[in-house]
């Protein structure tokens, strides 16, 4: 009994030394979070991690002093032993280090395919800043598939596409591929006249992966947008711009490149700016919506219009009468003045009950010409207002529709 408890007293002492757990992976279920599974993994290859990393240590130690011996010792040049047409000169060893491809952070395949599976559950959260088919390349290669570019078309170097059979492979779940040389504006063009094709849009609503087609889709559409832009601004520099996946621009070259850029930006932006204007104001244009206002605009015009006609026609017709009277009260005063001649006192009073009868006429004839205008206008103007009306009704239909 005591050499059995000495015993477990000094393998609990081993593991408290060496800071392991008898923890199984087996007993671990599958619903466990990949960030449990890489602790479990840690915990318990931690002391076989210790040991790779020393062992990864000392073989990239021993590798240097290989590296030194034969830099010391070799001659100029010599033969490859692989393939003996080749010479191999000493002085690269000076340019040159020589190094373990072993990962002493990972010790099995166990813990690779787990960190691997952290990576792409990241990449989830963030797809857009992540290159998802490297992402499950690396997975393949990771868990001993070869040719993995043979199962993801996407790693392979594609052929550009017209722009239709790019909406067919947005469509059908295939990866595309834009590249600098394409026609930008005409692939933006049939991309967006697909987007907003209706019979497109009516069947793409009952595909469950229509959300993930639609998200490929504007990514593919950015690309093209992006190129678009570059070659707008190659345009107005005059002159082509460096690869964008060239790293290598001097700084000098950098500087003097953003201060012409800021220029052809600028030239770039007015020019944008009239295109749009143009296109705002042919849209304008055919929009019936602006028509009807336009028509309203003139119908009020016309309404005020006919308003002062008739304010007009009224008081030409007080001034009429005011005249007649004038007249009548002269007319009056002469007849008074000649009391004595009856015959011509006679002919005043029938001449001034002629002049009140003609005064009268014309005083009924232009208040029925002034009752004829308001009328006529007001009629034309509540047919012109039931015209406007049906126009606006018909294009609330059509918008509806």
């Amino acid at each position: 009994m005591v050499l059995l408890q000495l015993l477990d007293r000094v393998t609990e002492a081993g593991r408290r030394a060496a800071s392991t757990a008898d923890t199984k992976l087996a007993d671990m279920s599958g619903n466990t979070p990949v960030g449990t599974t890489l602790a479990v993994l840690e915990r318990t290859l931690k002391v076989m991690s210790a040991v790779q990393a020393r062992v990864h240590a000392t073989l990239s130690a021993e590798l240097k002093l290989l590296k030194a011996l034969v830099k010391d010792t070799a001659p100029v040049e010599y033969a490859y032993d692989v393939d003996p047409s080749r010479k191999v000169k000493k002085a690269d060893y000076d340019i040159v280090e020589i190094i373990p491809v072993s990962d002493p952070n990972a010790s099995t395949l166990a813990q690779r395919v787990v960190t691997q599976q952290a990576v792409l559950q990241l990449a989830s959260t963030a797809p857009q800043i992540y290159s998802l088919p490297e992402l499950h390349g690396d997975m393949l290669r990771v868990i001993g598939v070869r040719d993995p570019e043979r199962l993801i078309p996407a790693l392979k170097d594609g052929k550009p596409k017209d722009p239709v059979t790019e909406n067919m492979a947005v469509l059908m779940g295939k990866p595309v591929k834009v590249y600098a040389y394409q026609d930008h504006e005409a692939h933006i063009a049939v991309h967006m006249a697909a987007m907003q094709d209706p019979k497109i849009a009516q069947l793409m609503g009952q595909n469950p992966q229509a959300q993930m087609l639609m998200a490929a889709g504007q990514a593919h559409l950015a690309e093209h947008v992006a190129f678009a832009y570059r070659q707008r601004m190659e345009q107005a520099m005059g002159t082509a711009l460096p690869d964008p996946e060239d790293d290598s621009i001097p700084q000098e070259m950098e500087y003097q490149l953003a201060s012409v850029l800021a220029q052809a930006a600028s030239k770039v932006l007015q020019q944008s700016q009239s295109e749009t204007a143009q296109q705002q104001a042919q849209q304008a244009a055919q929009d019936p919506v602006l028509q009807l206002q336009k028509a309203e605009l003139q119908l009020k015009q016309q309404e005020v219009t006919q308003n002062g006609q008739i304010k007009q026609a009224e008081l030409a017709l007080k001034q009429q009468e005011q005249q007649d009277t004038v007249m009548l009260r002269k007319l009056e005063i002469a007849a008074k003045g000649q009391m004595a001649d009856d015959a011509n006192h006679s002919k005043a009073v029938l001449a001034g009950a002629q002049i009140a009868a003609q005064s009268e006429h014309k005083k009924q004839d232009l208040h029925h010409k002034a009752v004829l205008t308001g009328a006529q206008l007001s009629a034309d103007a509540h047919h012109k207002m039931a015209d406007r009306q049906m126009q606006k009704e018909m294009s609330t239909t059509k918008g509806t529709e």
